[in-house]
């Protein structure tokens, strides 16, 4: 029987990233006792690829945001299935997060008279993005660190969580392993804050790190959490194409909002062909415009490139179909044309994209500052993950809560870009205080040590099967394969049962999976356990995308490709039966109040 290496904490955080280390920096501010675990080392969180900025109100480059306008485009970009209590509490405290951040040492762009710079992007009708030039996913998370180890919190790194354990239906610690050592952890705690990101290793293409496994969607499922939302996937319009060797990695949605353009292979501006109907008053419908709204112009329209990401990834994925597309695959992005209009417009793009400038110069031979990039869309966020509340960031088990990513209500059917980075800021913060109000107000649980050591049986048992067993990482690989053809941008019924019956498939094959050598530094060991979470993961997207018959936001069905307005009215639950089977559900959604309702209107 193995031994577990004992801690005890008030509040367990699970996940590093931005959601992570706002909670625990929020708990401890409330007297809690500490414990952050995190599946990689300090620093290395998801969290810093994001480039675009933070979204929030602050009305610094053009009086005319508020709250209001930021809630109303948030909720007409998620198309009305966003938990509207989610949306009105971050575009109210959005601001005051960003400022905090800057108080702790963050370091943005700044404005001619000091303030920080706001960019333009998709979806939002003012410049918003409060940013430092296209790092500051990065920015974010070494401020917050510096803060936060300040704080007392106790930091394990490098550590896989196997389960969440519960006594009589609250939560009362986790249980994992230490990776480079494969020791195993006992982790008690009152409360429990998942903050362990996205899903996109589901799909082959993604912008996504190689942690992003869904664990804390997986962990919370199985403790018997709500999810909600899983058939929203957002597919990013704009990743690298080329080298083949990078397909996926993110090309941020900054460089639009500095001014470049999408051309098919005929060097023709194919967003101009198709704006929906919902945004052509706030649509540029000419160049002209387009580069004066870029550039700060208060009376012009927005260019068609930053329409929302659904429908521009729609676009490119049609112009490749009709063979326009680049010789790669995708089409092309253009910064360079800004020469014929910007004076130093190669020091211009430097200074404001340094990251993109080096990273495809290094990884792709390519000067962006004289040359269109070629971009194709890839598997980017999830929309979807555990149902909570508004206010709390509580799930349906008492004592679990979920903050970024892990979360789902926020952003509804599509994310517009930049709320990601405001989300894990306003809603870490409450996590992570109501976590520790939880904390402080219960006593601690009773760990079961039956299930602890049926845990660790069950997460060893890749070893007695040995390199006779299946291969996990093929496994792994062959799921990726099948979400990517089947479950992808555009969805057909008959394609998706096909990915149920190959997900039940691979099921089996990862239930007999081996692997060889011994717990130290094993990597098959790990593939092996994230098999198990990205099965379960895959299984929800693809038995809610097959619920709703109909094409809204980040779900697109070509056998239904309209949007249907009864649908609109309801969400998708995903729970486990009590025959241990998926339970797949249609919920109303709660309607908006009359003083919400009136500001959307207000904002048409």
């Amino acid at each position: 029987m193995p031994e577990f290496q004992r801690f005890s904490y008030d509040v367990l955080v699970i996940g590093a990233g931005g959601a992570g280390l706002r909670a625990a920096i929020e708990a401890s501010a409330h007297g809690a006792r500490v414990g952050v675990v995190c599946k990689s080392v300090l620093g290395k969180a998801h969290t810093v690829m994001a480039e675009g900025g933070i979204a929030a109100a602050l009305s610094n480059v053009d009086d005319r945001d508020s709250w209001r306008v930021h809630f109303s485009d948030t909720m007409r970009g998620g198309q009305y299935l966003n938990n509207w209590r989610m949306a009105e509490l971050h575009a109210k405290e959005a601001p005051e997060c960003v400022r905090e951040l800057e108080a702790w040492g963050a370091l943005f762009d700044r404005t001619p008279d000091g303030r920080i710079l706001q960019r333009n992007f998709g979806g939002h009708r003012y410049p918003r993005l409060a940013h430092v030039g296209d790092r500051t996913g990065l920015e974010m998370i070494r401020t917050l660190q510096d803060h936060g180890i300040h704080t007392g919190m106790e930091v394990h790194m490098e550590c896989t969580v196997l389960r969440l354990l519960l006594d009589e239906g609250r939560i009362a610690g986790a249980c994992g392993f230490d990776r480079a050592k494969g020791r195993f952890y006992l982790w008690e705690a009152k409360a429990v804050v998942l903050a362990t990101g996205g899903t996109g290793r589901v799909y082959k293409v993604t912008s996504n790190s190689g942690e992003n496994t869904g664990d804390g969607l997986a962990l919370a499922y199985s403790a018997g959490a709500e999810l909600l939302d899983m058939e929203f996937v957002q597919f990013h319009p704009t990743g690298m194409v080329w080298p083949i060797s990078v397909r996926g990695i993110l090309v941020t949605e900054g460089v639009r909002g500095e001014g470049g353009v999408l051309r098919n292979s005929e060097g023709r501006r194919f967003m101009f062909d198709d704006i929906p109907d919902l945004y052509k008053e706030q649509t540029a419908d000419n160049e002209e415009e387009g580069w004066r709204y870029t550039q700060g112009d208060k009376s012009a329209r927005r260019p068609p490139e930053l329409l929302t990401r659904d429908h521009v990834a729609r676009c490119i994925r049609r112009e490749v179909k009709a063979g326009r597309g680049s010789p790669h695959g995708g089409v092309y992005l253009d910064i360079a044309w800004i020469k014929k209009r910007l004076p130093k417009a190669e020091e211009h793009i430097k200074r404001k994209l340094p990251s993109m400038y080096h990273q495809f110069k290094q990884l792709a031979d390519l000067d962006i500052t004289k040359e269109p990039m070629e971009v194709g869309p890839t598997t980017h966020y999830m929309m979807g993950g555990v149902r909570v509340d508004g206010d709390s960031q509580m799930s349906t088990v008492p004592g679990l809560f979920a903050a970024g990513e892990a979360a789902a209500g926020l952003h509804g059917a599509n994310r517009l870009g930049g709320n990601s980075l405001s989300d894990l800021l306003v809603f870490g913060r409450r996590a992570g205080r109501y976590a520790a109000d939880f904390a402080s107000s219960h006593a601690a649980a009773k760990i079961d040590e039956g299930e602890l050591q049926a845990a660790a049986a069950a997460s060893l048992a890749v070893f007695d099967r040995g390199p006779a067993g299946e291969n996990p990482y093929q496994v792994q690989y062959d799921l990726q394969e099948a979400m990517q053809d089947l479950v992808g941008i555009v969805r057909m019924e008959n394609e998706m049962q096909h990915a149920l019956d190959e997900l039940g498939k691979l099921r089996q094959r990862a239930e007999r999976a081996g692997v060889a050598g011994n717990r130290e530094y094993n990597n098959g060991w790990q593939t092996a356990i994230d098999a198990g979470n990205l099965l379960l993961v895959a299984e929800a997207i693809t038995r809610a995308a097959l619920l709703r018959q109909e094409s809204r936001g980040a779900q697109f069905r070509e056998d239904f490709p309209a949007k249907d307005a009864e649908w609109g009215k309801y969400n998708i639950i995903i729970s486990r039966g009590a025959d241990g089977g998926m339970r797949v559900e249609k919920r109303a959604i709660t309607p908006l109040p009359s003083e919400l309702k009136a500001v959307i209107e207000e904002m048409k």
